[in-house]
């Protein structure tokens, strides 16, 4: 889970650290994610190609760093934030907030996240935040729908809302219909008198 504290590091690490995040983030936000490079973020930060790659390994490390504490924010509320989200709502409810609030995440940083789960083969299951993902919907899945399969259920539920799979919908459908067809496939969404999304 993420909800670790991150290790502690040297003051000049951490210095290095920050700059390099300032750097990706205005680099990212002018040019776009795909438009930069590596070696333009390690010049624009004042560090070594070196420093950078080992501290981040690739766009997808970096991309993991700058989503960071945004993800800590959807854990925080997962964990001990208000319901629905949070504890204390049924297994549906909360899946539903979760899809939502989970959404609202992915399209906000669409570029960043798609990155962070596409830099190479299998980078989104290496993600420690997919596998608190994972982990809390099989918890509410296995609640609401007792006796399911729960583990591989919650990563069929979670490939709806990979970030590659919401820009193609959201390209060719727009942000509404993409997030109602997200709604139509998580269980539990529809209430029984159709009211929700």
């Amino acid at each position: 889970m993420l909800m670790d504290e991150p290790p502690r590091e040297r003051a000049d690490a951490a210095r290095n650290r920050l700059k390099v995040l300032a750097a990706a983030a205005k680099l990212f936000r002018d040019k776009g994610v795909d438009g930069v490079s590596m070696d333009a973020v390690a010049a624009a930060a004042g560090v070594g190609k070196g420093t950078l790659f080992r501290r981040f390994g690739d766009k997808s490390g970096l991309a993991v760093a700058l989503l960071d504490e945004r993800e800590r924010e959807l854990q925080a509320g997962i964990l001990s934030g208000p319901p629905p989200l949070g504890p204390g709502a049924p297994a549906a409810e909360r899946l539903a907030a979760f899809t939502d609030a989970y959404l609202d995440y992915v399209l906000g940083h669409l570029d960043l996240v798609r990155m962070s789960e596409t830099a190479s083969p299998g980078a989104r299951y290496r993600i420690g935040a997919y596998r608190f993902w994972r982990r809390h919907v099989a918890i509410l899945l296995a609640e609401l729908r007792p006796g399911c399969d729960a583990d591989p259920l919650a990563h069929a539920v979670l490939a709806s809302l990979a970030a590659e799979q919401v820009t193609a919908l959201v390209a060719e459908y727009g942000e509404e219909r993409a997030r109602k067809a997200i709604h139509a496939l998580v269980p539990g969404w529809a209430d029984p008198a159709g009211s929700r999304g």
